[in-house]
């Protein structure tokens, strides 16, 4: 047994096993500090490029802020589908972890002119972090069964790098695009499972066992989402210049009310049971891979909502431009249809009352396009409250619900 295990590679004694702990361990919660300062850098970049762009060029800052913070979360995704399968405890899964971290730190500083001067920088990172990382694990477990996940993560990763490496040498629509394709590659191939012709089609997913590891971080990850929105809204109002501040007052007291009822309509009571949901359906893979799905909508959604919340502090009046309003309402209404998704994964149902406050948010666009950006950010919780209250009065009198995954 000792020779078979040696020939499968040394990193085959950092796999998790039936001891191992669920809950994320300290140097995972770690990593999740160093990305929400990505996530800022992100925000306050896009909120910039926002606040000084004119016509077409805030739309394109829309765009390219998407274009940096799916990468981030991808690297987020990746690390946490590791820690998953590897034991976060020892040493070696650490040193990964450190070292991805010290890499999402690096594009967090680069962030700012990523599309600009610092293209190669962001790109080059990007690259040898996602394909490093499964080079050395693939080489590690040399010939243990899950080797195979990893060379065909690396396989798409080459392809990927590509565009990657094209983008950041070209320019302007040209960057976009190629980023663009880039991303699709990367969230795409892992949809195929990382496919490859001579591996076969059998997919090797971190759900069927390690459901209540991937519930967690996912969590974690929404906390960390609102947590960066009150990092960025209480930056920009030390920063707030003027006198009387009472605007930029409101606009903070509307941020902090807006992240609140985030938070509660998350955990209630789907956010709170989605692991165990997942863990007892006929096919915890499939259900996983919808749940991630709505967590990223979700984490889109609070991004969009902090940059908008941001624009308020640097121009609470004046005129709300039609980026803006996408959004200020278009952000709260993606993290909502998220929510709703992750609601159908726990209850194997669509809310109607979420489904309401996604159309309100969307067709109060109308009237609240000739509003200052103040009134716009003002309505938001309006509707977020009347969605907590109903599920408050859903749930009242009644035994506490049990989660009922789709068959």
């Amino acid at each position: 047994m000792e020779g078979a295990g040696a020939a499968m590679g040394s990193g085959v004694k950092l796999l998790r096993n039936e001891r191992s702990k669920q809950e994320a361990s300290f140097v995972e919660l770690f990593f999740d500090l160093v990305l929400v300062f990505a996530l800022n850098r992100v925000v306050a970049t896009s909120t910039s490029q926002l606040a000084s762009s004119s016509g077409a060029g805030r739309w394109a800052s829309l765009l390219q802020a998407l274009l940096l913070i799916l990468p981030l979360i991808w690297i987020w995704s990746i690390t946490a589908y590791s820690t998953a399968r590897f034991e976060p405890r020892r040493l070696a899964v650490q040193v990964m972890v450190l070292v991805t971290a010290f890499g999402v730190l690096l594009l967090g500083v680069v962030t700012p002119r990523a599309f600009d001067g610092n293209g190669w920088v962001f790109a080059g990172v990007y690259v040898a972090l996602q394909a490093g990382r499964a080079l050395v694990v693939a080489l590690t477990l040399r010939s243990h069964w899950l080797q195979r996940l990893y060379w065909g993560m690396l396989g798409w990763f080459c392809v990927s790098a590509v565009p990657w490496l094209l983008g950041a040498h070209a320019h302007g629509a040209a960057r976009t695009l190629l980023w663009s394709l880039a991303i699709a590659i990367e969230y795409g191939s892992a949809r195929l499972g990382w496919w490859v012709p001579w591996q076969g089609t059998e997919r090797i997913l971190a759900w069927e066992s390690a459901a209540g590891h991937l519930a967690d971080r996912y969590q974690q990850l929404v906390l960390i989402a609102l947590g960066e929105t009150i990092l960025a809204v209480g930056i920009a109002y030390t920063e707030a210049s003027g006198s009387p501040r009472l605007l930029q007052t409101l606009g903070l007291v509307i941020a902090f009310i807006t992240a609140v009822l985030l938070w509660r309509i998350y955990f209630y009571k789907a956010g709170e049971l989605f692991g165990s949901a997942v863990k007892s359906a006929a096919s915890p893979a499939s259900l996983g891979r919808v749940a991630g799905t709505a967590h990223l909508l979700m984490i889109i959604g609070v991004a969009a909502t902090a940059i908008g919340n941001e624009l308020v502090q640097k121009h609470p009046t004046g005129h709300t431009f039609k980026s803006w309003l996408a959004l200020m309402l278009g952000g709260p209404a993606l993290y909502v249809a998220g929510r709703t998704l992750l609601e159908w994964v726990v209850f194997s149902r669509v809310s109607r009352h979420r489904l309401l406050g996604i159309a309100a948010l969307l067709l109060l666009a109308v009237p609240l396009a000739f509003a200052p950006p103040l009134a716009v950010v003002a309505a938001v919780p309006v509707v977020l409250i009347a969605i907590a209250v109903a599920d408050a009065r859903r749930a009242a009198g009644r035994p506490a619900e049990a989660p009922t995954p789709p068959g």
